[in-house]
């Protein structure tokens, strides 16, 4: 199967919609809010796409400052076309666009928790999160 590779490709707010579905990542995503998806795809900063000829297949959504940190906030690959490859090279053109000090940083999702420690990933102890509908205390 030939699967094109893109840092450049546009990428429109129902492809990325669609990816997300195809790839099980929209049950912890806003795919019914098209405006929270075109900020999210506005505001990323480093975006890496998978194309099998004109259909999306995987998109690494991440932000980052490229010297010291990447935040790797979506890795979507189509169920279909996933167990290929098509994740780790995402991640791995993901990590060729920044710079020798940087380090990718994700949160799994609960399905994929065994998959990044098999790909080198290691565990961090203390990441925390507050919910947008909690306010500090």
């Amino acid at each position: 199967m030939n699967i094109q590779y893109s840092t450049s490709r546009p990428l429109s707010i129902a492809e990325f919609a669609d990816v997300l579905q195809r790839s099980t990542l929209a049950e912890r995503r806003p795919v019914d809010d098209p405006q929270c998806l075109a900020a999210m795809l506005q505001h990323a900063n480093l975006l890496v796409t998978a194309w099998h000829a004109d259909q999306l297949v995987g998109v690494a959504r991440s932000l980052t400052d490229f010297a010291y940190c990447c935040y790797l906030s979506d890795l979507a690959v189509d169920a279909e076309y996933q167990k290929q490859g098509i994740g780790r090279e995402l991640i791995r053109l993901t990590q060729a666009q920044l710079g020798a000090k940087a380090k990718l940083i994700l949160l799994a999702a609960p399905n994929a928790v065994g998959y990044y420690p098999r790909i080198g990933f290691a565990p961090h102890p203390s990441a925390w999160i507050l919910p947008a509908t909690q306010k500090l205390s």
